[in-house]
């Protein structure tokens, strides 16, 4: 790009930190790194319009996992690696709260459920069975039980007769809470700027040379907060997969209220604004949806369709208004990686579906590297 002077002086030179990615994770770096540095110079790079990753298309769900999904994590971690990635969710959980307040959050605690369909009763009887297993093992971290049943009070069809509930769900508006960290950024200096790919960076002793796709510069030291994009620029245990999400138009008399799990979480809905938001389905092709493109696949769409006709509203005329996909990032292990690469670059990612809960505990631990 051809600079004018005040373009490079306001925007580019004398920068201290340089973030890449402008989602929870990369904005909750520069408002820790500013609260520790008050007068440094932080800018943060962004490839899309609005957060391109997954931190503006999530479903909204202020949640720590469903007890299958946490009993599915147990088959490859060991009971502390569970009970440690519950409690950086619930940490990340209470930093956002305490950063945005709950009004600009939009959060609710209305409660997690899980269901089962009816042809997958073993996973039922052995979640059933762990009730008190689970609410032991997350005993140290809420003191109470966390987990209990309740019949099929919201009426949805082809389910078990009892749902597992979570009493410490909760739900909040995904649009309201980037917006709320976006201006609480730029309030504080931060500069953001749009429309801008990192494509490579070079660290040398006297920082990291930056090179975008319209612009070169140096920053004293660099942090990568991109998720599931991350793996074009640095090798780790990292792979993009693609959620696909779909919500109806208003539906009168709605009475489904809180967040809701399926399937070991690879299935999820919410309420929000008399509408139904669903989403989820790559496990039905791993492959296929590790990818960092947005198209949407119409195999998992209809299969979405499907479960929202007969599952979630087998009663309820709907119409579908809006689809979408979001890119997460996952690995072998879930938690996240949060490393020093080299003396000037910094990483925080691997939030494994878990962006919301994961993301401010993340960005914390980034600006404690330094």
């Amino acid at each position: 790009m051809n600079l004018s002077y005040w373009e490079y002086k306001s925007w580019l030179s004398h920068i201290d930190f340089a973030i890449i990615g402008s989602g929870i994770v990369g904005l909750s770096t520069a408002l820790e790194l500013k609260k520790r540095y008050p007068t440094s110079k932080i800018v943060i790079l962004e490839k899309g319009v609005f957060p391109q990753g997954a931190s503006t298309k999530n479903a909204g769900f202020a949640c720590f996992g469903s007890i299958s999904e946490l009993l599915d994590d147990l088959k490859t971690h060991t009971e502390k690696e569970v009970l440690d990635l519950v409690r950086l969710r619930v940490e990340g959980l209470q930093i956002l709260r305490a950063r945005l307040g709950d009004e600009k959050l939009g959060f609710k605690l209305n409660g997690g459920y899980e269901l089962f369909s009816l042809k997958d009763k073993e996973a039922y009887d052995s979640c059933m069975s762990s009730l008190g297993y689970m609410n032991q093992l997350l005993a140290p971290l809420f003191e109470t039980s966390v987990f209990s049943t309740l019949p099929n009070k919201f009426k949805f069809g082809a389910i078990q007769p009892s749902y597992i509930h979570n009493q410490f769900e909760a739900q909040i508006d995904t649009g309201k809470m980037m917006i709320e960290l976006v201006q609480l950024a730029q309030s504080q200096g931060i500069l953001i700027i749009n429309n801008c790919c990192v494509e490579t960076f070079m660290d040398d002793s006297g920082g990291v040379n930056i090179k975008t796709s319209k612009l070169e510069f140096k920053s004293k030291k660099l942090f990568i907060t991109t998720n599931g994009f991350s793996n074009t620029l640095i090798q780790k245990d990292l792979k993009p997969a693609r959620a696909q999400v779909l919500i109806t138009k208003p539906i009168e008399n709605l009475a489904v209220q809180g967040t809701f799990h399926l399937d070991r979480g690879y299935y999820y809905f919410r309420n929000i604004d008399h509408r139904i938001l669903l989403g989820g389905g790559r496990h039905l092709d791993f492959e296929g949806e590790q990818t960092s493109e947005f198209a949407l696949s119409q195999p998992i769409q209809d299969n979405l369709d499907h479960l929202l006709s007969t599952v979630i509203l087998p009663e309820t005329p709907y119409e579908i208004e809006r689809r979408w996909t979001g890119i997460m990032g996952v690995g072998t292990h879930k938690l996240p990686i949060v490393e020093q690469l080299s003396d000037h670059v910094f990483c925080g990612v691997r939030m494994g579906g878990m962006g919301v809960a994961l993301g401010s505990c993340v960005g914390r631990s980034l600006s404690n590297l330094v």
